[in-house]
């Protein structure tokens, strides 16, 4: 029973000399960052076209007289938007507590 103290001990005692590690990038974290950057560019982009394509339906519809759905698209596209965009600060926000 001794021997396991000790070693708990020896244990609480190494990691006490552990000082605060500096971050380092992992193993292609280059090529990550590059796929993070593409994607939010094509969610940018994809958001973009269907407002233009709800503003565009949504022009037809009142000149056609018929039910007015593409309000909800163009809600739909600007909260997906919003939550697109500030994904990095939430992660942020999450990670830093």
């Amino acid at each position: 029973m001794s021997s396991i103290l000790a070693s708990v001990g020896d244990t609480f005692a190494i990691l006490a000399q552990i000082d605060d590690p500096t971050p380092e990038p992992p193993p292609l974290a280059d090529k990550l960052l590059q796929f993070v950057r593409y994607a939010t560019w094509f969610a940018l982009l994809s958001g973009i076209i269907s407002i233009i394509y709800a503003g565009g339906r949504f022009a037809w519809e009142k000149w056609t007289g018929g039910g007015l759905q593409s309000p909800k698209m163009v809600a739909g596209a600007m909260i997906g938007g919003v939550v697109a965009t500030s994904a990095g600060t939430i992660m942020n926000t999450v990670l830093a507590l």
